[in-house]
């Protein structure tokens, strides 16, 4: 029996349907493109067929290209026979029905259509400068003629997708239709409305006007975000070729830009990150068939910083949550620094004060446990201390009801000491989410032991359904994450003691695409946070080499941003860090205790000190089974460290060096400083079989 065709033409009478059936989102995989021209060419040779519905089966209408196939060398139709060509020069008028996704090439073959319907939920969108290209098909000269230059800067540069009512509004759509109306129904209706209307409404046909002065301006509007990257400045130069070019010629330019992207190495990096996002969730070792329960009353104990970004995580997905703490002080502190927070999105507007009062609203304030008893899940989230931490999960324990899932917001400590202070640690997990906790996309979830499969999903699916990014780590100091990046937060350190200035350091950073240099971060989470670490470690390793210019800064009570000083000073009611003269005067008089000579440091020796400490840590940490892939290292750099997108990650930006280079530079700073630079046995087995360090698993 022969597989069902990946296009299909089915005819309603006067109306051929045209369906594109490639699961699970209709992506324009091999066949497709090729099918609907097959289906195009018979419903025009077809004398009983006046209109045609171009429409997707299943989830969505088409979500846009097989990324799979970009950079491959896979060969594409030529202009002029592409589905966008073939679509826009048809005699007979197409109708794109659109729910689900119209998405980079989905919602070119759209735009290429004579006319555009889509149900409510459908959302549209050319995201393709978020994996290093521009949208190839047309989209950078239809979408100016549709909806005007500015729009479509906004959009192609943005990448952002754009609800179906917003779409009609700007012209993209010609209908969106009511609530619960069938799609296939209606656009067959629809076709046979306007199938005798000629000429035929082409999107080539209208022009597209715009001030010249806008493409500079957006060019200048974008540097700080888009530093170090060429798409989005390629998506303005095509965006700019059809307000100044036939549109042939137009199509040619847009060639020409996507052409100089496709291979580029930021397009390699944005394709690998947009990979390893998917792989993080599979979890190879737990069994197929488990599930994640479906929680829906979640609370979280604790109203301070961590515990409020949680609670809005939850109340921003639409989840009633309750928040508790110690004391009523402390709760109305919190629910305080919530509307804040909220209302200083209003203030930049980024949320609408409606949506933010029904926010607020499923925020609900509690006295105490007995009032989370029903709860089914709760996210512990108070102060970063074991014996802070222990009783409150006893207290849990005693009050939960028996199914209730037991979640600790634990940056480092040890997850089976407190699954072990419950009667049930199969249910408990850590769900280490990243400050602010409401804006961070990633969620580190901690596996104790003793947990089961069920927790585990559920502890995944949590960060899902709330907006984040889940990815699993061993139970090891720090897990994944934070013990990864530890080497780094040392080594900048050291760098000062060196002959190094923090901003020297932070610069580096920012030029390598960093949104805050390490330092200024530093101060931002407060200085005394990371001292409870130092502590902490160097009470468990007598080995533990310690930071004397971080800690002599905690000692004079320069906790950062909070007390006005850190590494940075801060004028009253400004965030801006000013370099300060005291700081360089402490780093000079303790390195001269330490009798450790100064020197001068380029900014690639600046760079690889940092980032080769944590390559080699993350190696360690592969090597002993604390994470799956070396790719969900960089899904953790990616989201949890602001590491720069647009470089794939730490592991794969440091493949682009090269893995023996990468051995060779470490090998030599372990004979030069010491212990804290032996390469680890992983890393060493990767050199010597030029295996890739993003392909790195655990024994591998």
């Amino acid at each position: 029996m022969s597989e069902a065709p990946v296009v299909r033409l089915e005819k309603e009478g006067d109306v051929g349907v045209i369906i594109v059936n490639y699961p699970p989102v209709n992506a324009l995989g091999p066949g497709v493109s090729e099918g609907i021209i097959d289906c195009l060419n018979q419903a025009n040779a077809d004398p009983s067929i006046k209109a045609m519905v171009l429409m997707g089966d299943g989830r969505s209408f088409i979500a846009g290209a097989d990324i799979r196939g970009f950079g491959t060398g896979r060969k594409r139709l030529p202009i002029g026979s592409r589905t966008y060509d073939v679509l826009d020069a048809s005699t007979k008028p197409v109708v794109a029905a659109i729910h689900g996704y119209a998405l980079g090439g989905g919602l070119e073959n759209a735009m290429a259509c004579h006319y555009r319907i889509a149900v409510p939920s459908a959302k549209v969108g050319l995201p393709e400068v978020l994996i290093g290209i521009l949208p190839g098909g047309g989209g950078t000269q239809r979408l100016p003629r549709l909806a005007g230059p500015e729009v479509a800067l906004d959009l192609i540069v943005s990448g952002r997708h754009v609800p179906a009512p917003e779409a009609k509004q700007l012209g993209i759509l010609d209908e969106v239709l009511p609530d619960g109306t069938d799609l296939r129904t209606a656009a067959i209706a629809y076709a046979r409305k306007i199938a005798d209307i000629r000429p035929l409404p082409r999107v080539r046909d209208k022009e597209a006007k715009a001030d010249p002065a806008i493409f500079d301006a957006k060019r200048k509007s974008i540097a700080r975000r888009a530093r170090n990257q060429k798409a989005p400045y390629n998506c303005i130069a095509a965006v700019e070729a059809a307000c100044t070019l036939p549109f042939d010629e137009g199509i040619q330019r847009e060639q020409a830009l996507f052409a100089e992207l496709e291979n580029a190495d930021e397009a390699k990096a944005l394709r690998y990150a947009f990979f390893a996002e998917r792989e993080v969730a599979k979890l190879p070792d737990l069994p197929a068939d488990v599930r994640p329960y479906d929680f829906q009353r979640p609370a979280v104990i604790g109203a301070g910083t961590m515990g409020g970004g949680i609670a809005m995580s939850f109340a921003d997905f639409g989840y009633d949550v309750k928040i508790m703490d110690a004391s009523a002080e402390s709760l109305n502190r919190g629910m305080d620094r919530i509307r804040t927070n909220y209302a200083t999105s209003v203030k930049r507007g980024s949320l609408a004060q409606d949506e933010m009062e029904r926010r607020l609203a499923r925020i609900h304030p509690v006295a105490g446990y007995d009032d989370i008893k029903d709860c089914d899940v709760v996210v512990e989230a108070v102060f970063e201390r074991m014996d802070v931490k222990k009783p409150v999960f006893a207290k849990l324990d005693e009050v939960m009801g028996p199914d209730a899932f037991l979640f600790s917001n634990t940056s480092a400590l040890d997850m089976d000491e407190l699954a072990d202070v419950t009667k049930r640690p199969e249910k408990v997990a850590g769900t280490h989410f990243f400050s602010p906790a409401n804006v961070m996309k990633l969620l580190e979830v901690v596996r104790p032991a003793k947990a089961s499969p069920e927790t585990l999903a559920t502890a995944m699916a949590l960060g899902r359904k709330i907006g984040k990014i889940s990815a699993m780590a061993g139970n090891t100091d720090g897990f994944v994450a934070n013990r990864s990046r530890a080497p780094f937060n040392s080594e900048m350190v050291i760098l000062l003691e060196e002959g190094c200035l923090p901003e020297q350091v932070d610069k580096v950073m920012v030029d390598f695409g960093y949104p805050m240099g390490p330092f200024a971060v530093g101060d931002l989470a407060g200085l005394d946070i990371g001292a409870e670490g130092r502590k902490r470690r160097a009470a468990a390793n007598p080995n533990y080499r310690k930071l004397p210019i971080a800690d002599k800064l905690v000692e004079m009570g320069r906790y950062g941003q909070k007390t006005g000083a850190g590494w940075y000073r801060y004028e009253k009611g400004d965030r801006t860090p000013h370099p300060d003269p005291e700081v360089a005067a402490i780093i000079k008089q303790v390195a001269a205790e330490m009798g450790v000579p100064q020197r001068q440091f380029t900014d690639e020796e600046i760079l690889r000190r940092l980032l080769f400490s944590s390559v080699n840590e993350a190696c360690r940490i592969l090597e002993e089974g604390k994470a799956y892939r070396a790719s969900d290292v960089d899904v953790m750099w990616l989201h949890g460290f602001g590491f720069p997108r647009y470089r794939g990650g730490l592991m794969f930006w440091a493949d682009g060096i090269g893995v023996r280079n990468v051995y060779n530079q470490i090998a030599a700073w372990h004979q030069q400083y010491g212990e804290r630079w032996a390469p680890s046995k992983l890393l060493r087995d990767l050199a010597e079989t030029n295996t890739p360090l993003r392909e790195a698993r655990p024994g591998s």
